[in-house]
């Protein structure tokens, strides 16, 4: 699909700032996802416990600049719910997760629509397809979506020019039973109870349900009615 030159889309105004901006971003990202290494669940857990009263905030910080980069999070959740149980570590987890994520948004605003979709290298095609005038549905879809990282989605939602409100609001929805389901699992590691398992095996059950549904609706299969899907064919 084809679209005529917008004043918003482009970098004419800052391309060396931008170009800079790219190889920096690039950069770093490349470092951290080939150097950065979190520790184990239990180091973590152990390392963050260690600022007391304050360690939610940091779990949330922490979360929240590992959601910016390639580095997978789902340590992160595991911790949370060793540190903090099911209830406040999916709370914490949610939230470190979308401040991550609407920091990755805000950075593709700032840096421009070609300079983000250079950063995407090969997924550059496929979001761009899919997020291009997109609504709540396709955010979703991306979000609960197999094999699709979080980051990705972020850059390209800021870059595309999603609306900031359908993508917060479809991100969010999307992440609680992803999020929910590996805090369950730290949970229950660290109190492995029949209670405790049937939580985990209700989470799971949603995430899956909702993988199948986002699978479906990927190859044009299925469609649910979800905000902001109307209209859209």
């Amino acid at each position: 699909m084809s679209h005529p030159p917008d004043s918003s889309h482009t970098d004419d105004g800052f391309p060396v700032i931008r170009t800079i901006g790219l190889v920096i971003v690039a950069l770093v990202m490349i470092w951290l996802a080939l150097t950065v290494r979190l520790p184990g669940t239990d180091a973590l857990r152990d390392r963050i416990d260690d600022f007391g009263f304050w360690s939610w905030a940091v779990f949330i910080l922490v979360y929240a600049g590992v959601a910016l980069t390639p580095i997978p999070v789902t340590v992160m959740a595991l911790a949370g719910g060793l540190l903090f149980g099911v209830t406040i570590g999916s709370v914490l987890s949610v939230i470190g997760a979308m401040l991550g994520s609407l920091a990755g948004y805000a950075i593709a605003r700032g840096l421009g629509r070609e300079t983000v979709l250079q950063l995407l290298g090969s997924r550059r095609k496929t979001l761009e397809e899919r997020l291009e005038d997109a609504g709540f549905e396709a955010v979703f879809t991306l979000r609960v979506l197999p094999g699709m990282p979080y980051w990705p989605i972020n850059y390209a939602a800021g870059a595309l020019g999603v609306p900031f409100q359908v993508f917060a609001i479809s991100s969010l929805v999307a992440s609680i039973p992803g999020q929910v389901s590996l805090v369950a699992i730290g949970a229950f590691l660290g109190q492995p109870t029949v209670a405790m398992g049937v939580v985990v095996a209700l989470a799971w059950v949603v995430v899956i349900v909702m993988t199948i549904w986002a699978w479906r609706a990927w190859k044009g299969i299925a469609r649910f009615p979800l905000p902001g899907s109307a209209d859209r064919d």
